[in-house]
């Protein structure tokens, strides 16, 4: 094993590995099988929705939710810039053109302001909006009372994005409950971890069985291969859900390892000038997925890059806060409602190891390398 230190882990031992190893016992091996289903319905009734489709990512959750709720080519979807690609790529996928809007300051978040005058303006010119897709940002949820009040008023459903957000609340509701339908992300860095996947969460029995149909290659149910629509190869392996399960039941006490590196955090930068935990205030409903820090060059008199520079001589991972997608080239000349927020926080955010799997030894060394680094 490599000392590098991570940002985010997974985090996995022998409960996992004896879920795994009795699904493989078990003989379901191929996509499909009970832990599949057994997942799917877990997962629904710890967000508090009816349904649940386990898939291969939450990219293609979000691939088929829009495809669910019509999006195609001509049509905008309306999402945040301060996101990872994979939120802009879904939508480019299905042909419609992703409309940026730019982060709250304080959060991250889509700026609800912003999203009322692109709504506004969208619909003056005659576009048609089809979806909202608000991405809730390192385990922090956005404003969905304020997004889903501006959504109703322009008649625009929601698919929220909350790949990042598992665990977390917002006014005492999960995340991945919030819209015609959520998605969660498995990946190996998340909160919790199937290796790779993903799952959409609904209450629209419409919604869920287009998104099953469709990711089993929009197979008709007949003996033979019958198809007349485009499908995908989107399922969920059987060995990875009962992952899934293990994980799942371990998500709170990960999740409460997770706050108690947050904390150590806040109490080293509570003592040194022009850094701020990004997030911080009212972070008792979040996730606390990654810990990242506001960084003022003029206070500290150095810039992230360089406390980044120091971390990684040590072998240790930290990374920007994500680079808005209106400030990516394969997104250049995208349109959006853009104030600036975003790009300001993408310059002076850094994010440091989270991940519930650190030891009390490498919490340690990530701790005093970063105190030898202010001292210096």
């Amino acid at each position: 094993m490599s000392d590098r230190i991570h940002m985010s882990s997974p985090d996995v031992g022998e409960a996992e590995e004896a879920a795994v190893l009795a699904a493989l016992r078990s003989g379901w091996i191929a996509p499909l099988g009970p832990d599949v289903d057994a997942f799917e319905v877990e997962m629904a009734e710890r967000v508090g929705v009816a349904h649940g489709v386990a898939l291969s990512s939450g990219t293609a959750a979000l691939h088929l939710g829009l495809l669910a709720l019509g999006a195609g080519p001509g049509d905008v979807v309306v999402t945040s810039t301060m996101t990872f690609a994979a939120t802009t790529n879904a939508i480019v996928y299905t042909g419609a053109e992703p409309y940026f809007i730019d982060a709250d300051p304080a959060t991250g978040n889509m700026d609800v302001a912003l999203l009322r005058e692109a709504l506004r303006s969208l619909h003056a010119a005659g576009e048609r909006v089809v979806a909202i897709v608000p991405v809730d940002l390192l385990g922090k949820t956005v404003d969905y009372t304020a997004i889903l009040d501006a959504a109703d008023e322009f008649d625009v459903p929601v698919l929220a994005d909350a790949a990042e957000s598992l665990g977390a609340r917002h006014r005492g509701r999960a995340a991945g409950s919030f819209g015609r339908a959520s998605i969660v992300s498995f990946n190996g860095n998340k909160i919790m971890t199937t290796s790779g996947g993903g799952m959409l969460l609904t209450d629209d029995p419409a919604i869920a069985a287009h998104t099953r149909y469709l990711a089993t290659q929009a197979r008709q149910p007949v003996v033979h291969y019958e198809h007349t629509d485009i499908g995908y190869n989107y399922r969920m392996s059987n060995l990875l859900a009962a992952l899934g399960r293990a994980q799942l039941r371990r998500l709170d006490e990960m999740i409460a390892r997770r706050r108690e590196m947050r904390a150590l955090y806040a109490s080293l930068f509570a003592e040194v000038d022009g850094i701020e935990v990004f997030g911080a205030e009212g972070d008792e409903d979040d996730n606390v997925w990654l810990t990242s820090i506001l960084i003022d060059p003029a206070s500290t008199g150095w810039q992230p890059s360089e406390l980044s520079a120091a971390l990684a001589a040590d072998d240790i991972e930290s990374r920007p806060l994500w680079k808005p997608m209106h400030l990516q080239p394969v997104f250049a000349g995208a349109r959006g409602a853009i104030s600036g927020a975003s790009e300001s926080l993408f310059a002076r955010g850094l994010t440091l190891p989270s991940g519930s799997a650190l030891t009390s030894a490498q919490r340690t060394r990530v701790l005093d390398a970063i105190r030898r680094f202010v001292a210096a």
